[in-house]
C-alpha cells in the first residue's frame, strides 16, 4: 500500500493533506491489497486506526458511488466496479501499452511462452499487459495484479537499475513460497548479479512451478521515468541455461523495439 502523509500535516509539496480524501484512498488501497478476500469494518478500523463510525460512513459513501461493494448484510467489503473503470482508463491512456502489446504477442509466439510487461509501483510490480501462451492461460487474468518486486523477475530486473532500491528497506520482504528471497543482503547480491549480466532469472519465488527471465525497459519517458520491465514465464523444469540465454536475447531486442516505437 502506498504511504500517505499523516492527517493534518503538510505534504511534501507544501499543500496540507485533506483528511477525508486521504482516508478514502487508504480504504481503496486496503481493499485492493486484499484482492478477492472481503474485508470487515473491524479489519479496516484496526488497519487505519480510525473510529468505526467514520469508517462506516466512508464505506457507505463509496458503496453508493460504486467504488466499493458489500454483501447483503453490510458486513464485508471489497472493490467495486468503478475502480475497474478507473483502472481500464489508466491502461487505455498509457501510450506505451499500445506499442507493447503487439511486441509481447510476437515474443510469446517466438518463445512459445507467456510474456508480461510490468511497472514498479513502490515496492511492488503491477502487471499492465500479458500475452498468454496457448494452453497455459490462467484462470484469473494477470493484468492489474500486484506482486512484491523482490519476488518477481520483472521486479528484480527493474530494481537492479536503481543505485539504492527503496523497496529493500521500506518493509520486511514478504515470503510467497519456500524459494522467495527474504534476506535483504541476499537480495542485494542477486540484484548485483542481475545488473552485471543484464537480465534477471527467478525460480519459483512467487509460484513454485514457474521460472521467469526478465529485462528492465530503457527509460521510455525521461520526464516521469516509469520503471518498467519485460518477462517471459516458463515451467520451471523446462528452463535450461540455453533457453534462459535465448529468452534474455529476445527480451532485450523486444525492449529495443518498444523504445523505438515510442520515439
Amino acid at each position: 500500500m502506498t504511504e500517505t502523509t499523516a492527517p493534518g500535516r503538510a505534504a511534501a509539496n507544501g499543500v496540507r493533506e485533506v483528511k477525508s480524501a486521504a482516508r478514502t484512498i487508504e480504504v481503496l488501497e486496503l481493499l485492493a491489497e486484499r484482492g478477492t478476500a472481503p474485508v470487515t469494518i473491524r479489519d479496516l478500523c484496526e488497519r487505519m486506526g480510525a473510529p468505526r463510525s467514520s469508517v462506516y460512513a466512508l464505506l457507505r459513501t463509496l458503496v453508493d458511488a460504486g467504488w466499493v461493494r458489500t454483501d447483503p448484510l453490510n458486513t464485508e467489503y471489497s472493490i467495486g466496479i468503478r475502480a475497474l473503470l478507473a483502472g481500464t482508463t489508466y491502461l487505455d491512456a498509457d501510450a506505451t501499452l499500445a506499442v507493447v502489446r503487439p511486441v509481447l504477442a510476437e515474443v510469446g509466439q517466438d518463445l512459445n511462452a507467456t510474456v508480461n510487461f510490468g511497472r514498479l509501483d513502490g515496492s511492488d510490480v503491477v502487471y499492465l499487459a500479458t500475452w498468454e501462451a496457448p494452453g497455459r492461460e490462467r484462470s484469473a487474468p494477470r493484468v492489474g495484479r500486484r506482486l512484491p518486486a523482490h519476488a518477481t523477475a520483472i521486479g528484480q530486473a527493474v530494481l537492479s537499475t536503481l543505485p539504492d532500491p527503496a523497496a529493500l528497506g521500506a518493509r520486511p520482504l514478504e515470503r510467497l513460497t519456500a524459494q522467495t528471497v527474504t534476506d535483504p543482503a541476499e537480495l542485494r547480491r542477486i540484484l548485483q548479479v542481475t545488473r552485471e549480466r543484464g537480465y534477471a532469472r527467478e525460480d519459483g519465488q512467487n509460484n513454485p512451478e514457474i521460472a521467469c527471465v526478465a529485462v528492465p525497459m530503457p527509460d521510455t519517458t525521461p520526464a516521469e521515468r516509469p520503471l518498467d520491465g519485460l518477462s517471459v514465464s516458463f515451467r520451471a523444469a523446462s528452463l535450461t541455461a540455453a533457453r534462459e540465454r535465448e529468452a534474455a536475447l529476445v527480451l532485450r531486442e523486444a525492449a529495443r523495439r518498444i523504445l523505438d516505437g515510442l520515439r
